[in-house]
């Protein structure tokens, strides 16, 4: 018995976990094996990439969808910023944390071994390879059922948070303390063309102040911003 076999044979424990019963459990499956499982194991020809790509955009949709129906008098803009909030890595990596099913993570040794950054954007791509494969097993319906069943409290959490331009306010705070600006640097980019991940430092003085990961340079940028921030005692900021 290989391992997607094995795999399959826990899909009843995943399903607890996702409130969701898989009619093809290839495509649950298939979910859970990343790009370097099948580099060492040749008699596995498929990753969950196509699917990554297709629940990016369903996870886009419908978070889309909520935020127009659910805030009637907000400017398109501020949508637009609000939805990129809900759907970057980081987010995503705390919705599938939350349901605590990455050990189910079919992996090449490297990546098994690997519990740092390039571990989150895994798991956020998991996450939308999730949706992708409910989507073709259930439909939208099914996929949004998924989505705001098990996260609408976390949703509703973000949406709560002040919206801040990070980046501006830890520049402004720089210049005051140091009387510099701080410098972001990339630290590594990864993920398909459709669905880049970066990883994002930012230096003040030659020194790391925080880190951030986003589907963006800029979106990791605020990310690195809001980390160095946390690390000061701004109560104006983090009470």
């Amino acid at each position: 018995m290989n391992q997607i076999e094995q795999l399959i044979q826990h899909a009843s424990a995943i399903e607890a976990k996702l409130g969701y019963a898989f009619k093809d459990h290839s495509l649950l499956a298939l979910a859970f094996v990343h790009r370097s499982f099948i580099n060492e194991n040749r008699d596995i020809t498929q990753h969950n990439e196509r699917l990554e790509f297709l629940g990016d955009s369903v996870l886009g949709m419908l978070i889309s969808d909520y935020l127009y129906r659910h805030l009637p008098s907000t400017p398109e803009g501020q949508l637009s910023y609000l939805r990129s909030r809900l759907v970057e890595a980081s987010s995503c990596v705390n919705y599938i944390q939350a349901l605590n099913i990455g050990n189910y993570l079919l992996l090449g040794k490297g990546e098994r071994m690997n519990d740092g950054r390039g571990r989150e954007s895994i798991l956020a791509d998991l996450f939308e390879a999730i949706i992708g494969a409910i989507y073709l097993d259930g439909g939208i319906e099914a996929a949004r059922h998924f989505l705001f069943k098990n996260f609408t409290k976390q949703i509703e959490m973000i949406l709560a948070t002040p919206l801040r331009n990070w980046k501006a306010i830890l520049q402004d705070y720089c210049q005051k303390k140091y009387q510099q600006t701080p410098l972001y640097n990339v630290l590594q980019e990864s993920g398909p063309d459709h669905s880049k991940v970066f990883q994002i430092s930012v230096l003040i003085q030659q020194q790391e102040l925080g880190r951030g990961m986003g589907a963006s340079k800029k979106e990791a940028q605020q990310a690195a911003a809001a980390d160095a921030l946390s690390r000061f005692n701004l109560p104006e900021l983090f009470p």
